[in-house]
């Protein structure tokens, strides 16, 4: 064991802290097949006082560790208060990028609120500038506590709460349940609040919190299809389908049909032909598929 480090219980670890970070069960999945195949590679980082041994990095690790049902863990102790704690972790977490802003701006609002500092003096204490401290401390004060939370639990990212804190408070957690229901990107999630906020009323609103699909499908760069308002999402989105697959297949016919196919030599024809059988598979169930769809008129007599 390197000079300096103790082995502590599990039990032991107060954390306390953990409520600034945000719970990435991925993440503690990741590093518990590391610790699984190679063991605890690096020791967690705390501080003793009055309420015990007050982690300050390694959440993961002891959340990993507590599902490998280890007990105990290699730590560095430090002689820090709780406001230098508070800035090491944002310091611990900074050269490896593994914090979200998210993270970083609880940081900086819990610093900000419990100890007696302004921004000027934060921006000294965690080593960044007066304007990296405001954005991120912009970008908390700016989200509805729902989403929030969403956020905490890993649910929603940085990049998506940047994106829903151009709306109104109120109108955050339903674009929120939308990117959550679809795990839209931060790119699709920007296109949907931009569309909300270019929506002409309340009605074009609401249309478009029940059919998201159409903003969607708009920037995958097919504004030529229609919208057809008697169809679903789904409906429009199997319609949608059946217009992107027509015009390759009219491709392959025409070529198929202009006389040249059997100027294909043998071993051409070996290499192209199971992929042909493929796309006749695929049609073949395209067509068994279609009389599911298929109605009949009622005849009146």
């Amino acid at each position: 064991m390197q000079p300096g480090i103790e082995e502590i219980g599990i039990e032991e670890f107060d954390l306390s802290l953990m409520a600034m970070r945000i719970i990435n069960t991925t993440r503690i999945l990741q590093v518990e097949r590391s610790m699984k195949a190679h063991g605890q590679l690096q020791p967690v980082i705390a501080r003793v006082h009055e309420e015990g041994v007050q982690l300050i990095d390694g959440y993961k690790r002891v959340a990993a560790a507590e599902n490998l049902m280890m007990d105990t863990l290699q730590c560095r102790l430090l002689e820090v208060d709780e406001q230098q704690a508070k800035i090491l972790i944002i310091g611990y977490n900074r050269m490896n990028q593994s914090m979200e802003v998210w993270e970083e701006a609880l940081v900086l609002k819990d610093l900000l609120e419990r100890h007696d500092v302004d921004q000027r003096q934060l921006a000294k204490l965690v080593g960044h500038s007066p304007s990296w401290v405001s954005r991120r401390l912009s970008l908390i004060s700016k989200i509805d506590e729902e989403v929030s939370s969403l956020i905490r639990m890993g649910v929603l990212t940085s990049r998506h709460a940047r994106a829903l804190m151009r709306l109104p408070r109120g109108n955050q957690i339903d674009i929120a349940r939308i990117i959550c229901d679809f795990h839209l990107s931060s790119r699709l999630s920007e296109r949907l609040v931009d569309a909300y906020l270019e929506a002409k009323d309340e009605h074009e609103q609401r249309m478009l919190l029940e059919h998201p699909e159409y903003v969607l499908w708009h920037q995958y760069d097919l504004p030529e299809h229609p919208y057809d308002s008697k169809l679903s999402g789904f409906g429009n989105e199997v319609m949608h389908s059946i217009m992107d697959l027509s015009r390759p297949l009219k491709v392959v016919l025409t070529t198929l049909g202009e006389g040249r196919i059997s100027g294909l030599g043998n071993s051409e024809k070996e290499i192209i032909y199971p992929f042909l059988r493929e796309l006749n598979d695929l049609t073949e169930k395209i067509m068994s598929a279609t009389n599911e769809l298929q109605t009949h008129k009622t005849t009146i007599r």
